[in-house]
């Protein structure tokens, strides 16, 4: 059998994926545009939400084909079995993804602003993006939908019940009734947060693609800590506590060490199989 007639078979036994991985430059790219989609959706919701105070956040979604994070003292935490189908992790990798848990423990238990309801929602919010993330993966293989298959299907999926949502809270009718709508600077800023939750769709997609679930996560929770950084600035809500300050970095440090070791691992070169190169040869 030739070289190429062998690469071919093995090509045709192996997963799918497996023929072609993704390059480090990628991966990366793909990992820094869902990061940058992310932030800028939280504060252009912001300042839809808190600075217009528009009062209906779900109506707002029904604009974005797919989930946003609305607040900047959300933290969502990640946890080691969020990965890509349950990948087992080295202990340096696991270290860093229990420091970004533990951070957002530290600064929730120390928060001034602590509200039991929110928290509850957050927790669910978590559970669910991670079982989202990892079932996302899956049916991102080609056998399966594909990454576009992904996109549409979800944002089929979400229109209707929260259509149904927003109607039976009476969210819709206050958004009809709000009197920014012949603001120009308010309708601009409300098409970009939709125009930016179809890019935090597609970006979360090519991330998880090109990446990990787990990846994804803690791009999200760097993204969360660095908005509540600027939040500390501007804004004026956020209250200082030295725990939660401490918590916030501990989360921050976390995620910047997965980051670190995530990459250094991409620039390793990877060992060439000898003994495979000289039967491909000889053949």
């Amino acid at each position: 059998m030739t070289a190429g007639g062998q690469a071919e078979a093995e090509g045709a036994g192996a997963e799918p994926g497996a023929a072609r991985l993704p390059s480090r430059v990628v991966r990366l790219l793909s990992a820094l545009f869902y990061g940058t989609c992310s932030f800028l959706i939280v504060l252009v919701n912001k300042a839809l939400l808190t600075t217009y105070g528009f009062p209906s956040p779900i109506f707002l979604g029904i604009g974005q084909p797919a989930d946003v994070h609305r607040a900047p003292e959300i933290h969502h935490s990640t946890y080691p079995t969020s990965g890509n189908h349950h990948t087992r992790y080295s202990l340096n990798i696991i270290v860093s993804v229990f420091a970004i848990v533990l951070g957002a423990f530290i600064a929730a238990g120390s928060d001034l602003a602590f509200n039991l309801e929110g928290y509850i929602f957050v927790f669910l919010n978590d559970i669910f993006t991670a079982a989202n993330g990892v079932y996302t993966k899956q049916k991102m293989d080609p056998k399966e939908l594909g990454k576009y298959g992904v996109l549409f299907y979800n944002a089929c999926f979400m229109i209707i019940p929260t259509l149904i949502i927003s109607v039976s809270t009476g969210d819709l009718r206050q958004a009809t009734e709000f009197n920014q709508w012949k603001n120009a600077l308010f309708i601009l800023q409300f098409l970009l947060s939709c125009f930016l939750g179809f890019l935090l769709m597609y970006s979360t997609v090519l991330c998880s693609y090109y990446n990990s679930a787990l990846t994804t996560a803690v791009v999200g929770a760097i993204k969360n800590v660095s908005v509540a950084y600027i939040g500390m600035l501007i804004g004026g809500d956020y209250i200082f506590s030295l725990l939660n300050f401490v918590g916030l970095n501990i989360c921050m440090a976390g995620g910047l060490r997965y980051s670190f070791l995530t990459l250094s691992s991409q620039l390793k070169p990877k060992p060439v199989d000898e003994e495979n190169i000289g039967l491909d040869l000889k053949n």
